[in-house]
This record gives structure tokens, C-alpha cells and sequence, in this order.
């Protein structure tokens, strides 16, 4: 999509520090962490959000997100002492791009609050 921000990062129109890319998804590090290890993973394919995802991607490519997660999680050292997976869809989940991403954060205990 031309306007979306998270493709022109996938495209590298807009640098990223990236820690993973495969043919389905591409992960980088926020730029405004909210936990010590804050990284986004997006679909490479454009989709606005989980409620579009049944029409938009297959099932190898959403599942692709959740393994790359997986992945960046273990590379990043967090999975012995947890971290939480979070995404947000629509504006009253406080959804501010609208391309599929999912947020991997670690790196301390989080708070018991929904994030």
C-alpha cells in the first residue's frame, strides 16, 4: 500500500533496525519501546488488521506471524523468563498503523495490566 508506513519499511523507503525477515514477515525494534525488548513483527503482505486477515492472507502467511514472534523472541534471549505478544485492531485498541503487526516485549516482568 502506498501511504503505509510499515510497507515502505518492508520496502526500505524508511529505515528500520531490523532483527528478522523472511519471505512472509519482517521484524524490527520499535521506535518507541515500551518494555526493554520491544519489536514489531508485520506481514509482508498488507492487511489493516486481524479482522481483515481471513481475506486478505492465508493461513501460512498469519501463522508465519506468530512463528516469527516465536523467533525473534528465543533470538532475543526471552523466552526463559517470558514476554508478551500484543496486537491491537481498530481505533478503540489504540491501533495507529493500520498494517497487521504484533508487538513482541520483554526483557523485565511486565505489568499485570492488559497491554
Amino acid at each position: 500500500m502506498q501511504d503505509c508506513l510499515f510497507c515502505k519499511i518492508i520496502a526500505g523507503d524508511i529505515p528500520s533496525k531490523k532483527v528478522y525477515e523472511d519471505e512472509n514477515t519482517y521484524a524490527f525494534h520499535d521506535i518507541a519501546p515500551q518494555a526493554p525488548v520491544h519489536v514489531l513483527v508485520v506481514s509482508k503482505k498488507h492487511t489493516p488488521d486481524v479482522a481483515h486477515a481471513a481475506q486478505d492472507l492465508t493461513d501460512a502467511e498469519l501463522a508465519a506471524c506468530l512463528r516469527t514472534c516465536a523467533k525473534v523472541a528465543a533470538d532475543l534471549g526471552l523466552t526463559e523468563g517470558g514476554y508478551r505478544i500484543v496486537n491491537n485492531c481498530g481505533e478503540n485498541a489504540c491501533q495507529t498503523v493500520k498494517h497487521i503487526h504484533f508487538h513482541v516485549l520483554g526483557g523485565e516482568k511486565l505489568s499485570e495490566r492488559m497491554a
